[in-house]
């Protein structure tokens, strides 16, 4: 490659300024010179001014695995599915979930253009930092990094906490006389959890296997309980048609105290939570061979395919559910199960419902990846207090340990909400507003500020990056009010009802901005080279930065 100058066999002259990227190291003709051969990806990650810590054991397959676990299609609709019934009954799991799909692809293209020109974990604040004006670089990607942290951070215990509702309504269908208490379900969520940090502290080669085998699991277990759905159901012998009417699957049941326009747009919770997970393959494009590529289409194939299949398989649910009240009001509290005890006879209902809680468990393993992979990119640009423990690699595993068990420990600590019984829900609607927040950013800088000089990766929009920046962009800023509003008003609206996120996201969020303000402004300038190079505030002429090989690289030379 043109920016690659060999110098000796054994040593590299990387040139910044050629790898054509919009980097925090470039200017000046700065040139890196490495004492190893250096192949396309790590020239790429040198010149956005990072040392390759991770061996790249992802192909374009196994980062999308691990993006289709993290989506998690069966166990996020399955948790997910009062957020579509409760607002607007079957619309929001029919035309709803499809008008929502239609809005969120714009978003998932952009974050792919993105995602080809700054193909490192910490891709999404880095951008920020790149793509805005000089005065708000450090503020803008402060901003972005804690809002997709939140998102990340409350991932995992989201799902482990569905997954254990999941286990513990089974256990009441197998059991009648089972009683549901607050702390089975805290425990379990914890076991959960601990299990899945355990599998995510695996080497990398080691967990690009298990989310291989994973979303080969998704697939399967997704088609066999939407065929059980369709063709094994016992609707006749109730008394009843095999598939509810066009009419009746595709009718809107406002369920809100809100205009039936408002209630469609709630019901939207439920599909950018579901489909929120498409980003995945940016946090670890650094454990990805040909990443600029493989990167992209790893998140645009999630999107499209996540997206399609859901639809269908909720066009299942709309086509087969009984009763919409009794769905969502079960004394069981996990919709999707109860929803399968109207349709199905017992062993049916234990054999489908394990299902979805077996991939629930993985989609959790999947999710920790994903945000000690955020957290461990962060951290190296100080972003968090801490912060040089976060971004330390384990020298046996080369995985970010420590961030994996420091997400574990808050999300146990976020898991105690549950005992409030009022704001538990909140770590879902985070899950469903942060990360958009902190995708639109970036592209809305995009396709304004930086629109002359931003230098597209090899996978790139062309002319249709801004028809499809003004749509995602137009999309998520409609939602971000929406996001706040609570299911009923006035006098209804009472403490178990309420809309938490207005707390725990945006109260969190204008914390840490006002830590900024306060003190974080003097210790954070935004991205900064772990080269031992200045930030991309400070620049020096004509310099060669020399950078020492890694013990792996050592051994492989």
């Amino acid at each position: 490659m043109k920016s690659v100058e060999s110098l000796k066999s054994t040593q590299s002259i990387v040139s910044v300024d050629e790898v054509q990227l919009n980097s925090a190291i470039a200017g000046r003709n700065r040139k890196i010179l490495v004492d190893h051969p250096v192949d396309n990806d790590e020239a790429v990650i040198l010149a956005l001014g990072y040392k390759a810590e991770f061996k790249r054991e992802f192909s374009l397959w196994t980062i999308f695995g691990v993006a289709f676990s993290v989506l998690g299609l069966l166990p996020s609709i399955a948790s997910t599915l009062f957020y579509s019934l409760a607002y607007a009954g079957n619309a929001g799991i029919t035309w709803g979930f499809a008008v929502g799909i239609i809005c969120i692809i714009p978003v998932a293209l952009n974050m792919a253009e993105i995602a080809s020109a700054f193909p490192t974990s910490g891709g999404l604040y880095y951008a920020t930092a790149m793509l805005s004006p000089p005065k708000y670089k450090a503020l803008f990607s402060w901003i972005v990094g804690w809002s997709n942290y939140f998102y990340q951070v409350t991932g995992a215990p989201s799902v482990g906490y569905g997954c254990a509702s999941m286990v513990l309504a089974l256990a009441s269908v197998a059991n009648p006389n089972y009683v549901y208490q607050t702390w089975h379900c805290y425990l379990l969520t914890v076991a959960i959890t601990t299990v899945c940090a355990v599998l995510a502290s695996l080497p990398t080669k080691w967990i690009a296997g298990i989310n291989a085998a994973t979303s080969v699991l998704n697939i399967v277990f997704l088609f066999i309980s939407w065929v059980f759905m369709l063709g094994g159901n016992n609707r006749v012998d109730q008394g009843l048609p095999k598939f509810n009417s066009d009419s009746f699957a595709w009718s809107l049941d406002n369920l809100t105290d809100w205009p039936d326009g408002i209630a469609i747009l709630l019901s939207f919770m439920a599909v950018l939570w579901t489909m929120c997970g498409f980003d995945s393959p940016f946090h670890i494009t650094e454990e990805c061979s040909n990443a600029q590529v493989a990167t992209p289409k790893a998140i645009v194939m999630t999107a499209t395919i996540g997206g399609l299949l859901g639809f269908v398989f909720q066009l299942g649910i709309a086509y087969t559910i009984v009763d919409i009240d009794s769905a969502v009001n079960d004394e069981l509290g996990q919709p999707y199960i109860s929803y399968l005890n109207q349709i199905m006879t017992r062993p049916r209902v234990l054999a489908i419902g394990s299902f979805a809680a077996i991939l629930a468990f993985t989609m959790t393993f999947s999710c920790m990846i994903a945000a000690s992979r955020v957290l461990f990119s962060y951290s190296r640009d100080q972003c968090f207090p801490l912060s040089r423990y976060w971004c330390h690699v384990n020298k046996y595993t080369k995985t970010p340990v420590n961030a994996v068990w420091a997400n574990w420990f808050i999300g146990i600590l976020l898991l105690l909400l549950m005992f409030g019984n009022v704001a538990i829900d909140a770590i879902f609607s985070v899950g469903s507003i942060a990360p958009f927040v902190s995708f639109s950013i970036p592209t809305l800088l995009r396709i304004t500020y930086a629109r002359k000089f931003f230098k597209p990766g090899p996978w790139n929009l062309g002319k249709f990056t801004y028809i499809s920046g003004f749509i995602g962009c137009a999309f998520v800023f409609l939602m971000i009010p929406i996001s706040a509003f609570p299911q009923y008003r006035g006098s209804d609206n009472t403490l178990d009802l309420m809309n938490w996120t207005c707390v725990v996201y945006y109260g969190s969020m204008m914390l840490v901005i006002a830590w900024y303000f306060i003190y974080a402004h003097k210790v954070y300038k935004g991205p900064r080279s772990n080269l031992g190079l200045d930030t991309f505030s400070e620049e020096k002429d004509s310099a060669f930065d020399v950078v020492a090989p890694t013990s792996d690289m050592k051994k492989d030379m």
